[in-house]
């Protein structure tokens, strides 16, 4: 079994044109509206008026097949169309004709004052290319002050498909019928404000047969095939040893935290180093973490793996602890500051590109922008894109963190995170999430294992708390630890 895979507007544009090519008395349109009408018969339960608001491409034409439907199963439907029927594509047509031949009525504005068990919203698909605006505005202002449940019909009307940024204005919906596969703008950045509960209709397609993915949703089932095993006759240096290079004055908290993440997910020595003089040469509540200064951390001789950047500050001092440490010969995390680091200053920007062996970045959206040139609202404009250009530019794996984390590769495959919450907002998250990777990769795993699998589980770990009572507000970092250590060991149990 394979991640789900997730496509692009182009994507599925290309898919649809294959299969239709290949099932030519084969109508999509039917078979989405047939979808649409029993996902929202399971949700009227005991109601039965329905308010079905249509716009004027194809994904009206998929409303009006849920009207007709509705209405022939019963229930009292008030049909909407915003915009002139003449003008309809040709598949939204048909569905037009056959819906008026039946003797129903469209109107063309939503009516005031009157009451609905359920909304269906099929007035902007995955083709919206530009703000919404006047009428279509004002019937989706309508719609979220309602208060009424909504079903959208392949994405919330006024969300980027391929982006998941809201187009002006954007619809609220309970939940979300989205057909023949995912798309990204489901998935990130404003799409888990607006999607609801989400449900896939492949419409019977199999799609990579038409299009191979080059994004997929992260899962359970394949990330924990990458788990470490653990044998009987074992030892600490059979974890490998991770190093923490961080910590700057007032800033040791970070380096704690990830050096923290690290042991209890499986390392078997952590060595902390700081840059702050005043560092204690322990930590009271982890004494089993190793403190050094910065310099001595770069002499042993026996690390796995290297952390940079928790609370590294950007002093000279800094800078020149991160030229030597791209030079090092082993797999490399690089986080917050270390990114400030690189950011500014074009010969480590080479150094990090040119390295032999495995890196990961894990910015969140600033330090990436950063990192290419830009800005924040571009990075948040296209985030995708965005951390597709990191690895490729950097030659790393990337991890751009946020709602919907994006793992990308160089080779340009890409992957969206769907565990976490707004509990993770807090200062400390990101130092956590680096020492993870850090632990999974001294115990062997390759960096894109590593990554997507200490994504997925940084989050299913903020979730499973807010699921017990703990958080989102006031959710610490620090508990994400406990609560990481707790589900991989569940795991590992499960999949032996």
């Amino acid at each position: 079994m394979t991640m789900p895979p997730i496509y692009v507007t182009a994507e599925i544009r290309q898919i649809e044109q294959g299969f239709i090519a290949a099932n030519p008395d084969v109508s999509l349109m039917e078979r989405a509206g047939l979808a649409a009408a029993e996902k929202a018969r399971d949700m009227l339960r005991d109601g039965f008026r329905v308010l079905v608001v249509c716009g004027p491409g194809n994904n009206g034409g998929d409303g009006l097949v849920v009207a007709r439907h509705l209405r022939v199963w019963g229930y009292q439907v008030t049909t909407v169309l915003l915009g002139d029927a003449a003008k309809l594509p040709a598949d939204a047509a048909k569905a037009y004709q056959q819906f008026v031949a039946a003797d129903e009525t469209i109107v063309p504005q939503i009516p005031n004052g009157r009451h609905w068990d359920l909304i269906v919203d099929s007035l902007l698909g995955i083709g919206l290319g530009r703000a919404v605006e006047g009428a279509f505005a004002n019937a989706i202002e309508q719609i979220n002050a309602s208060h009424t449940p909504v079903l959208s019909i392949d994405i919330p009307s006024g969300l980027d498909s391929d982006t998941g940024n809201v187009r002006g204005i954007a619809i609220n919906a309970t939940e979300t019928i989205t057909f023949i596969g995912l798309k990204p703008g489901l998935l990130t950045a404003d799409g888990k404000d607006h999607v609801g509960r989400l449900t896939v209709a492949s419409l019977d397609i199999n799609v990579e047969e038409f299009v191979e993915p080059h994004g997929r949703l992260l899962d359970q089932t394949t990330v924990t095939r990458y788990l470490p095993r653990r044998r009987w006759n074992s030892h600490k240096g059979s974890f490998g040893s991770v190093g923490i290079m961080g910590g700057a004055e007032g800033m040791q908290g970070a380096a704690a935290l990830a050096g923290r993440a690290a042991l209890k997910l499986g390392a078997g020595r952590v060595y902390v180093g700081t840059l702050a003089k005043s560092a204690s040469g322990y930590d009271p509540i982890q004494p089993e973490l190793m403190w050094r200064d910065a310099e001595a951390l770069l002499s042993l001789d026996h690390l796995t793996t290297l952390v940079a950047g928790p609370g590294m500050g950007q002093s000279h001092e800094a800078r020149a602890l991160l030229v030597r440490l791209l030079e090092m010969q082993m797999p490399l995390t690089l986080d917050a500051d270390a990114l400030n680091l690189i950011a500014a200053d074009e010969p480590l920007q080479v150094a990090l590109a040119t390295r032999e062996h495995e890196t990961i970045l894990t910015p969140h959206p600033a330090e990436a922008a950063r990192l290419l040139g830009s800005d924040t609202a571009m990075v948040q404009g296209n985030r995708i894109a965005a951390a597709l250009e990191l690895a490729e530019r950097f030659q790393t794996m990337v991890a751009l963190k946020g709602a919907g984390t994006i793992c990308a590769t160089p080779a340009g495959n890409w992957f969206i995170n769907p565990t976490g919450n707004p509990g993770m907002a807090s200062a400390g998250t990101g130092d956590v999430l680096s020492g993870i990777v850090g632990a999974l990769l001294a115990q062997g795993l390759k960096a894109e294992e590593a990554l997507t699998l200490g994504v997925y589980l940084h989050g299913a770990a903020a979730d499973a708390l807010v699921d017990g009572g703990i958080g989102p507000v006031g959710l610490a970092a620090s508990e994400i630890i406990e609560e990481a250590r707790r589900l991989l060991n569940l795991w590992m149990n499960v999949e032996e």
